[in-house]
C-alpha cells in the first residue's frame, strides 16, 4: 500500500489541476481541450437568485401594467365629505370604510344599489344626483362584480363607464375593481383603460374568503380588502388623504341610501 502511496498523490494533484483549469474556461492541454465542469456557470447563474415573495398582491399593477403615480403626494390632512356608491359588494366594504372615515374625521355616505352594473347606473343619472346632495371631496366606486361574464363588453359598456367619470369630472374618486372568483371577459380592463394611473385599484388576483353565494367575500374579508385599498391608495392616489387605520373594524356611514334591482 506503502508502494502506491506517491502514486496516489500525484494522481489526486493531477486531477486536482485539471479540476480548477476546467473551473474558469476550455483549456488545451498536448493538444487536449478539456471540457468546461460547469462549476462557474452553476455559481454564477442568476436563475437561482432567490427573489423576494410578495405577499400582498400590488393590486393594480399585478395584472395591467399600469402606470402609477411618479412621486409619493403628501396626504391632505382636512376633513373630508366621502361619497361610496355601487353594488352589493359595499356591504362589506362600507362598514369598514366607515370607520376610517370616523376615526380620520371624515363623513362618509354610502349608495348601495343592489344588482346594479355600469349600466345601471350609467343610465340613471343617479350618480350625479347624489353627487350634488352630498357635495363630496372625493368618491369610492365599487362596480363590475355584476359585468365578469358580460360577452363584447367594450361595444356594450365601455359608453357607460364614460359617463360615470364625465358625472364625476373633477372631484378625485377611486374606482374598485370586482372581486373575480372567476375570469372576467372584459371589465377590469375595460375600467383600468379608461382611468388615470392610481385611481382604479384591480381586486382580481387577491385572495378570498367566500360567503356561500361563491361570489361575495366575507365580512372579515372585505374588512381586509377595504385595508388593502387604503394601503394601495396611500402610496399610489394622486389625491390621498388623511386614513389612519382605526381601532374599530366597523363603523355606520353617516347615511346610507340603498336601492333595489327593478329602480330606474
Amino acid at each position: 500500500m506503502r508502494n502506491y502511496r506517491g502514486l496516489w498523490c500525484l494522481l489526486a494533484v493531477a486531477l486536482g489541476v485539471v479540476a480548477a483549469l476546467s473551473f474558469y474556461s476550455p483549456v488545451r492541454i498536448f493538444g487536449y481541450e478539456l471540457r468546461d465542469s460547469g462549476i462557474a456557470s452553476a455559481l454564477s447563474d442568476t436563475s437561482y437568485r432567490a427573489v423576494e415573495a410578495v405577499v400582498e398582491p400590488v393590486a393594480a399593477d399585478s395584472l395591467f401594467e399600469q402606470a402609477l403615480v411618479a412621486e409619493p403626494v403628501e396626504p391632505d390632512t382636512m376633513p373630508k365629505t366621502l361619497l361610496f356608491i355601487g353594488d352589493s359588494m359595499l356591504e362589506g366594504l362600507s362598514p369598514r370604510l366607515a370607520a376610517y372615515a370616523k376615526h380620520n374625521g371624515h363623513t362618509l355616505y354610502s349608495v348601495i344599489w343592489y344588482s346594479s352594473t355600469t349600466e345601471v347606473w350609467g343610465r340613471s343619472g343617479k350618480l350625479k344626483d347624489y353627487i350634488k346632495r352630498t357635495n363630496p371631496d372625493f368618491i369610492f366606486i365599487s362596480l363590475g362584480a355584476n359585468e365578469l361574464f358580460v360577452s363584447d363588453i367594450i361595444t356594450k359598456r365601455d359608453k357607460y363607464v364614460k359617463t360615470l367619470l364625465a358625472e364625476i369630472g373633477d372631484i378625485p374618486y377611486l374606482w374598485i375593481g370586482p372581486p373575480n372568483w372567476k375570469p372576467d371577459t372584459g371589465i377590469n380592463r375595460m375600467i383600468s383603460d379608461n382611468v388615470p394611473a392610481g385611481e382604479f385599484f384591480l381586486s382580481d388576483g387577491m385572495h378570498f374568503e367566500r360567503a356561500k353565494d361563491g361570489a361575495h367575500p366575507t365580512r372579515s374579508s372585505a374588512v381586509e380588502w377595504m385595508d388593502s385599498v387604503v394601503r394601495w391608495m396611500n402610496v399610489n392616489s394622486p389625491h390621498p388623504f388623511r386614513m389612519e387605520v382605526p381601532p374599530m373594524t366597523t363603523a355606520s356611514a353617516a347615511r346610507i341610501f340603498v336601492h333595489q334591482p327593478n329602480e330606474q
